[in-house]
C-alpha cells in the first residue's frame, strides 16, 4: 500500500468508490450522488491548498480510498478518511491512517489530532480505537450525502501518545523437549 497525491486521473475511481451511498453517508462532506466532475474539483482544490492535505490510498496501482487532514491552527489538525466498500474489513484504513498520523506529528509538528465518526459507524470506531485516540465528546455534524445533521463522536490523539514507544509484546511461550511450558 502506498499513500500518494491524488491525480485528476483518479476522479473516475474516486467518484465510483466515494460516491457509493454507503461510503458517502459515513462522511461529512462527500455528497451523493458524487460525479466525476465533483471528484475532479475536489482533487484540484487540494492541489490549490484549499481543502487541507489529502493522500490517495493506492493498493497495487489502484486507488482504494483517501486519507488526509485539515489544519485548524498551528497546533491542531483534524483527520479524515474513507475506503471504497470492496476494501472494508481488511485493515487498510488503520494502516493508511497510522501512516498519516506519523506524518502529521513527525513532519508537520502538530500538538494534537482530532477525528470523528457518525454514531452509526462502528467500523470507524474500531479503527480510531486501534490508532490510540481517546474519546473527547459528541457533536452534531452535517452529512452532505444524507442532507442532514447527524450525531458524531469525536476523539483526540496527542503527539506524546502517538509517538510513545509501543509496549513490548509478551514473549511467545516456549516448550521444552518434554512438552512442558518453560
Amino acid at each position: 500500500m502506498l499513500l500518494r497525491a491524488p491525480a485528476i486521473a483518479d476522479a473516475v475511481r474516486i467518484s465510483l468508490l466515494a460516491g457509493d451511498f454507503e461510503v458517502a453517508s459515513m462522511t461529512g462532506t462527500i455528497p451523493h450522488p458524487y460525479s466525476e466532475e465533483m471528484a475532479a474539483d475536489w482533487i484540484r482544490s487540494h492541489k490549490d491548498g484549499e481543502e487541507g492535505v489529502a493522500f490517495a490510498i493506492d493498493l497495487g496501482g489502484a486507488l482504494i480510498g483517501c486519507v488526509g487532514y485539515r489544519a485548524y491552527d498551528e497546533v491542531h489538525a483534524e483527520m479524515g478518511y474513507w475506503l471504497g466498500k470492496p476494501y472494508w474489513g481488511f485493515g487498510f484504513a488503520t494502516e493508511a491512517a497510522r501512516a498519516l498520523i506519523r506524518h502529521v506529528f513527525q513532519k508537520e509538528g502538530f500538538d494534537y489530532l482530532t477525528v470523528g465518526h457518525f454514531r452509526e459507524n462502528p467500523a470507524s470506531a474500531r479503527v480510531i480505537a486501534k490508532l490510540g485516540f481517546e474519546p473527547s465528546g459528541e457533536v452534531l455534524r452535517d452529512c452532505a450525502a444524507r442532507g442532514n445533521k447527524s450525531r458524531c463522536l469525536t476523539y483526540k490523539l496527542t503527539r506524546e501518545r502517538a509517538l510513545a514507544p509501543a509496549p513490548q509484546d509478551a514473549p511467545e511461550p516456549s516448550f521444552s523437549e518434554a512438552g512442558t511450558l518453560r
